[in-house]
């Protein structure tokens, strides 16, 4: 004689609930899941939104300005130190790290001068102040002959220029670069700095 199983109803009740129960522990960990990036998306466009980083200039001032000439050669021996007071201004809420960089001085586009800048790092919404340094190393102008014109008209211009880069931390790593420019206007007869202009760049 044929023996038939026969689920019993209590047994198919068992099972079709512990179906519905997986289904919806599913559901609701995706729902989970969903809210939680939601919330990570908006944290991440409005209290955690990168910002750049800004450098400014504060001032800047001549030590030491020497000028004299060799007219035989028609050469300038030239030595001044441009001291500058930097501020770097972090508006993010987490840290930036900055690598190890220099400072430039620049004549006509050639390095006349340069002063290291260490690596660091600057707190949420901080601003980190940065004294620099930058002597002419007078041997590389000897070869330069529009410094005699340029010294001789009584005007000398000279570029400073920084850049910092490195990264914040979010969820993940953010390069960031900033820069700043300064042009020097400098009136050699009165061994006086006559104007500066400067600029500011960040890049993301």
């Amino acid at each position: 004689m044929d023996v038939e199983d026969h689920k019993s109803p209590a047994s198919m009740a068992n099972r079709s609930s512990n179906k519905k129960r997986a289904r919806n522990c599913c559901f609701i960990c995706l729902a989970l899941l969903l809210l939680l990036g939601l919330l990570l998306l908006i944290l991440g466009l409005t209290v955690f939104k990168i910002k750049k980083p800004v450098t400014t200039v504060d001032a800047v001032s001549l030590d030491d300005l020497d000028v004299s000439f060799d007219i035989a050669r028609l050469q300038v021996h030239l030595n001044v130190t441009v001291k500058a007071d930097l501020s770097v201004q972090n508006p993010n809420r987490v840290s930036f790290k900055y690598d190890t960089t220099s400072a430039l001085l620049q004549y006509k586009g050639q390095v006349i001068g340069d002063a290291p800048l260490l690596a660091g790092k600057i707190g949420s919404r901080q601003t980190h102040p940065m004294n620099i340094s930058l002597t002419v190393m007078a041997d590389r102008l000897l070869s330069d002959f529009s410094l005699y014109s340029d010294v001789m008209a009584g005007a000398l211009h000279l570029t400073t220029y920084v850049k910092l880069s490195g990264v914040v931390h979010l969820l993940f790593k953010i390069r960031v670069k900033t820069s700043s420019t300064c042009d020097l206007f400098i009136d050699v007869l009165n061994r006086r700095l006559l104007n500066q202009t400067c600029h500011y760049k960040t890049k993301l």
